[in-house]
């Protein structure tokens, strides 16, 4: 990204990443920052330096999206989300019809919490539900238990906020006995318009990598991971969810606008401690650790942590791999056809239905083999 001065015209989409949280999950490795008492006018006036650093008021187009990831944006409360937007509109525009996007954990959300949102221009909510087993949510470390998620659902609606993603993890070790199958029934009770699933991955510096390590919990096998995903798909599917990239489920109409610019490789400015961003032509990092980050704003220094200018092999890298990641599909060259031939036959890919040529999307069987597709694909490409 470029240097503060430098004007790059055009972002439509900010993302703004709160790092707090009241724990750190067992499976987590984000950037995030532990506090019982959130500082949410000293993080506000940051991001504000932050935006004024970047040259925001000049950089950005009126934006089409705007999503507060992190951490635990709805740890800001009310109050704190409403500074956060006072000191966003100094420097951006929302467009009338914008999708505002607030990441929230069950436990955060009241009567109080919702109606602040609401008034700063939130009008749609991510929420961290996981599980709905109690157990299953205590070993995750996990604040809330399974019945302050449905009132979470039922007080975001009372208020006025109808659009909401609700994720869940799958994959959990066998030895927790989760029933999978009863977590779908409940998720599908509750009639989100928008669906997230991940698989439980084990990273080393986390509380599940150390348990891992000591040998108290073996990963969940290959099996169970697949038949989770693959029952997700099919009953998501038969409820009337679109499932449109690997991780995600939507309602017709409803996919996430900010997500899908990722996926699209739009550019989109990143703000806040180990936020990401794209300009086109190079992605820029900050530094993760709050502390460093804050520090930096108050010198009058650029936080960037590092940025790297992507080369000709780098796009085509992604153009594969996000073109497969999603039902849009990719566009086969001439010659690669015969190449995935062998993944038509497995079940692996199919044709997009009313496009010309050969334009390949991948099957839910295909997403479980996601990455060695795209690498082998790549690679092809790289010889030609």
């Amino acid at each position: 990204m470029s240097a503060p001065g430098t004007i790059h015209v055009g972002y439509r989409h900010l993302y703004v990443h709160v790092p707090f949280c009241a724990r750190r999950c067992s499976y987590c490795d984000f950037s995030i920052a532990v506090r019982k008492q959130v500082p949410w006018r000293a993080f506000a006036d940051s991001v504000e330096a932050e935006l004024r650093l970047r040259g925001a008021s000049q950089s950005c187009d009126v934006l089409s999206t705007l999503y507060l990831g992190g951490g635990t944006p709805s740890r800001l409360g009310g109050e704190g989300v409403e500074r956060l937007f006072e000191q966003l509109h100094r420097h951006v525009r929302l467009h009338a019809h914008a999708e505002v996007t607030l990441e929230a954990n069950p436990e955060d959300v009241s009567v109080d919490a919702v109606a602040a949102w609401r008034r700063a221009g939130v009008n749609r909510v991510s929420l961290g539900v996981q599980s709905f087993d109690d157990r299953v949510l205590s070993w995750m470390h996990r604040v809330h238990d399974a019945a302050t998620a449905v009132r979470a659902v039922d007080t975001l609606r009372a208020g006025g906020i109808d659009a909401m993603s609700l994720d869940l993890i799958f994959a959990a070790p066998s030895a927790l006995e989760r029933d999978w199958s009863g977590d779908i029934s409940r998720l599908l009770a509750l009639a989100p318009d928008h669906i997230s699933l991940y698989g439980l991955t084990i990273e080393p510096h986390t509380p599940l990598g150390r348990w891992h390590a000591r040998g108290e919990v073996e990963e969940a096998p290959e099996e169970l991971y697949e038949r989770q995903f693959l029952e997700s798909h099919e009953r998501l599917r038969a409820a009337g969810f679109e499932h449109y990239e690997v991780s995600n489920f939507a309602k017709p109409g409803r996919r996430a606008r900010h997500n899908s610019a990722y996926w699209q490789s739009v550019p989109y400015l990143g703000i806040g401690p180990s936020a990401h961003g794209f300009d086109g032509s190079e992605r820029r990092w900050n530094q993760a650790a709050l502390a460093s980050w804050e520090t930096a704003l108050i010198a009058g220094l650029d936080p960037v942590g590092g940025s790297e200018t992507l080369t000709g092999q780098n796009r085509e890298a992604e153009m594969v791999y996000l073109g497969l990641r999603t039902i849009d599909g990719l566009e086969l060259r001439e010659g690669e056809e015969a190449r995935v031939a062998t993944w038509r036959r497995q079940g692996w890919i199919e044709s997009v239905v009313g496009t010309a040529g050969s334009h390949i999307r991948c099957t839910a069987s295909g997403w479980l083999r996601l990455d060695a597709l795209a690498a082998d694909l790549t690679a092809l490409r790289s010889r030609s």
